[in-house]
């Protein structure tokens, strides 16, 4: 049973209808549904070559074009994914508190892109574990399809959401717990990993070296740059003083944005 005056109902919406409701709507939109069952499924036709069997030709497309095609077919198999969650503190940026309906940090965004994909992967009755990383390994589930553990993983979710501001005082050590998951992933899956990269303590070859480990031991990467494009890569900034916080470890720093805007762009891309 729901409370629909539940606080956390109010904030964020509850979680798995949210995640529900844009899976289900992105599918009802489709032309045809991308989910066909779990055995081998039609894939194409092709040009039947003589002295083949003749099992798998379309005979009702022969009657039609009075041309032999041959049905191909692909077998599908279940997928094994991991959801790679950036929990630090600077992706709890921008944290616009006099809109907390929205889903304005780029943590809260992961969170519930993460719950959509978790909801895709059940229909699809899809393993999934899931790892959050803050300065420590925080969350590393095992990956499984079963009903029980999809609410398990979206109750994790749940509640990191509700203790948002716990995680203010989280570093980010990334690269090497990156290093550590992809040593623990013991079977192929696909790793899918949301972080806006902020890692003060290593260079860009140290993220692509982390993510070479995932593919060098067989695994499917897909990377989401978790980034604001107006504050974050475009620093669209108003001409006037400012005094920016580091969300990690609190130094400051105070600027006028136009000054320096083109050496930032420059040191962000």
């Amino acid at each position: 049973m729901i409370d629909l005056n539940d606080k956390r109902l109010q904030q964020f919406g509850y979680l798995g209808l949210r995640a529900r409701q844009v899976v289900e709507g992105f599918i009802t939109g489709l032309h045809k549904s991308p989910f066909h069952g779990f055995s081998v499924e039609f894939s194409e036709h092709r040009a039947y070559n003589p002295g083949e069997s003749i099992r798998h030709i379309d005979w009702k497309l022969f009657g039609r074009t009075e041309k032999l095609f041959v049905k191909r077919y692909e077998e599908e198999t279940n997928l094994r994914c991991r959801l790679i969650i950036d929990g630090s503190a600077s992706m709890l940026f921008p944290n616009i508190k006099s809109r907390p309906e929205e889903m304005q940090s780029k943590y809260q965004f992961s969170v519930f892109l993460s719950a959509v994909f978790m909801y895709l992967f059940r229909l699809q009755r899809d393993a999934v574990g899931l790892s959050i990383v803050t300065d420590k390994l925080e969350e590393h589930t095992n990956a499984k399809s079963t009903f029980i553990h999809h609410q398990f993983l979206m109750n994790i979710l749940q509640n990191h959401l509700d203790e948002l501001p716990a995680r203010e005082a989280m570093q980010s050590v990334l690269i090497p717990n990156m290093h550590q998951i992809a040593e623990r992933i013991n079977k192929r899956s696909m790793v899918i990993i949301m972080s806006d990269l902020f890692d003060v303590n290593h260079e860009a070859k140290d993220v692509l070296n982390a993510l070479q480990h995932f593919k060098h031991n067989g695994h499917e990467v897909i990377l989401f740059h978790i980034l604001d494009r107006q504050w974050e890569e475009h620093f669209d900034y108003d001409n006037r003083p400012y005094r920016f916080i580091d969300l990690e470890d609190k130094s400051t720093i105070k600027v006028r944005p136009a000054e320096i805007r083109d050496l930032y762009q420059k040191k962000f891309a």
